[in-house]
């Protein structure tokens, strides 16, 4: 359950100006003067003492530390049949890794790919660079809020011209109800910057691609199974990068299990709903937090 800003701002504001009216250091939710146990974990859920209660990932070491790091690594495969594309079939590499202290976190990602169409036509490099942070809230015991922010660096090399940063904004939140479920949700926003650009396909007709800006949602419901696994339900929406296009939708599954002290893995599954998505797609990672 890793994190998730037209209003961000006004957002960000109201929450600051909510939390002052008492001092809460690690932004559990519990007042200084009652925290029985002060700088707890960021995604942590603590008890009125302010103490951890369950936290995702179950197997804290039990230091004090603030600091905390973890790296991801992932493959995943997606069949995509976009309505003026050729079917492909495409298996991807992805390295990830997240710095944590206190109530931030910051990340950055890549990912290799490898693509094969339904013509023959073979395709591999890397997909953009992400690098960002993300800021948690805590208005309440069960309710917190993350404000992030990052760059989309321009490694994914097309005939496109998806060639500049693109910056995004987000802000989502997560609920607990029962120590045994969450909702969550999310809306972002990013800033296209790539150039228009005129194609022409094999059979000399000239497609012109325009770019926008683009806003997304989603939202689902999660279950702690059991002490070590996480499942969860969800769905997506978000425009096209091009303008003309229907919006991407999709549904997904996830589940995140802690193996050990420091070992954990995710899988997903999202299948597409609409014709701009990707039909099908399925990831498995393993990542060490320490």
């Amino acid at each position: 359950m890793k994190r998730r800003i037209t209003s961000f701002l006004l957002l960000s504001m109201l929450y600051t100006l909510h939390l002052q009216a008492f001092d809460d250091s690690d932004l559990d939710g519990v007042e200084d003067a009652y925290d029985q146990c002060p700088n707890t974990p960021f995604m942590d859920i603590v008890d009125l003492d302010g103490c951890t209660k369950r936290s995702l990932l179950a197997t804290q070491k039990k230091d004090s530390s603030p600091h905390h790091f973890d790296f991801i690594f992932g493959v995943s495969y997606s069949a995509t049949d976009y309505n003026q594309l050729n079917r492909s079939d495409t298996s991807a590499t992805s390295l990830q890794a997240d710095y944590y202290y206190k109530n931030i976190s910051l990340q950055a990602s890549t990912s290799y790919f490898r693509s094969k169409e339904s013509g023959g036509n073979t395709n591999s490099g890397f997909y953009d660079t992400f690098i960002g942070a993300s800021y948690k809230i805590q208005t309440t015991k069960n309710l917190k809020f993350y404000l992030g922010a990052g760059i989309l660096l321009p490694t994914y090399d097309t005939s496109l011209q998806n060639n500049n940063i693109d910056y995004k904004a987000s802000i989502s939140f997560n609920y607990y109800i029962l120590e045994k479920f969450n909702f969550f949700g999310g809306y972002s926003y990013t800033l296209i910057n790539d150039d228009d650009v005129i194609i022409t396909d094999a059979n000399a007709n000239s497609i012109y691609y325009q770019y926008q800006n683009t806003n997304s949602f989603d939202g689902g419901i999660g279950l702690y199974a059991t002490k070590n696994l996480y499942v969860s339900f969800s769905y997506f929406e978000g425009e096209s990068i091009y303008k003309g296009y229907e919006n991407i939708k999709s549904v997904s599954l996830y589940g995140y299990y802690t193996i050990d002290r420091n070992w954990f893995t995710t899988c997903s599954y999202a299948r597409g709903l609409s014709d701009t998505a990707t039909d099908n797609y399925a990831s498995l990672r393993i990542g060490y937090y320490f």
